[in-house]
């Protein structure tokens, strides 16, 4: 999970009070540098061994995948390569990219601690390519908290075209955008549904500015770097420009449970992982997109 720039620098919509992207861009790599330590702290992550890197990965995920050993696995916008390093664990040949300096070095020194063979690049999204030279993979992976720091979802798409060998296969897994869109029912207004539509689901407005002293995990207030900016994706932006980067789809997936509860009101689901309880709708919290380079 970390930020990403676009390759162009492109203008906020007029009237929108908000910088322009580059500018947003830089907020954000600011802000995940701000964050890097306390997640890095964090019981949320568990680097301190309480958490395993597999923790991160629903069952279905492996078993999209398939085999890995021997592989060539990247992993875009790895923030402290907590699932990069479950790559490696799986005989992958694994690389971790991120644009955040302090969560690369983070990220090393974990892999260098842990004893795994992972390496780590500096570099967004959209100057990969420069950065790994002619290097291509046989598996591009990424999500859980990333295309939302996308604000140019066709140049992703066509970037990571071009870093999969051919057969190779593309795997994103993602927070749902009715996820996004949901909120918690004030506790003002107790005969309301527990949870009700507060947010954006399509784009079309432009990025969404966050000005908050704290982060999704447990520690500390940031110091300093509070503002960041996210940009909203709907499922079918995300496939069209997979689709129009040459990517041939071969499985979409929706599930209802997430690794951690994002409401108070989610229950345990009996594998790790948590989703609403019985009494409320079935909701879809995660999708899952993996496509081919044929």
């Amino acid at each position: 999970m970390t930020t990403e720039q676009s390759e162009s620098t492109g203008q906020a919509p007029p009237g929108s009070g908000l910088p322009d992207t580059a500018e947003m861009v830089r907020a954000n790599e600011a802000n995940w540098d701000a964050r890097t330590p306390v997640h890095a702290a964090s019981a949320f992550y568990g680097l301190d061994g309480s958490r395993h890197a597999e923790d991160w990965f629903a069952p279905f995920e492996w078993a999209d995948l398939g085999e890995l050993a021997g592989r060539d696995v990247l992993h875009l916008q790895c923030h402290l390569g907590t699932e990069t390093a479950a790559f490696a664990d799986r005989g992958a040949r694994a690389v971790g990219l991120d644009f955040s300096a302090e969560a690369v070095a983070q990220a090393r020194r974990l892999a260098e601690r842990t004893g795994r063979d992972v390496e780590f690049v500096r570099s967004d999204v959209y100057r990969a390519r420069q950065a790994l030279g002619d290097r291509r993979f046989d598996v591009v992976y990424t999500g859980k908290g990333a295309v939302c720091y996308l604000p140019d979802l066709a140049a992703w798409a066509r970037t990571v075209a071009a870093l999969l060998r051919p057969g190779g296969t593309f795997y994103l897994v993602e927070f749902h955008p009715l996820l996004n869109a949901l909120g918690p029912t004030p506790p003002a207004d107790p005969d309301a549904p527990p949870l009700l539509l507060r947010h954006d689901y399509l784009a079309g407005r432009g990025a969404l500015r966050s000005d908050t002293p704290t982060t999704y995990t447990d520690g500390p207030p940031l110091a300093g770097a509070t503002t960041s900016y996210e940009w909203r994706h709907g499922i079918g932006e995300v496939v069209t420009a997979v689709v129009g980067a040459g990517l041939a789809v071969r499985t979409l997936r929706e599930t209802e449970v997430l690794p951690w509860p994002r409401f108070a009101s989610m229950v345990p689901d009996g594998s790790g992982w948590w989703r609403l309880p019985g009494t409320e709708p079935i909701l879809p919290m995660l999708y899952a997109l993996k496509a081919v380079k044929e």
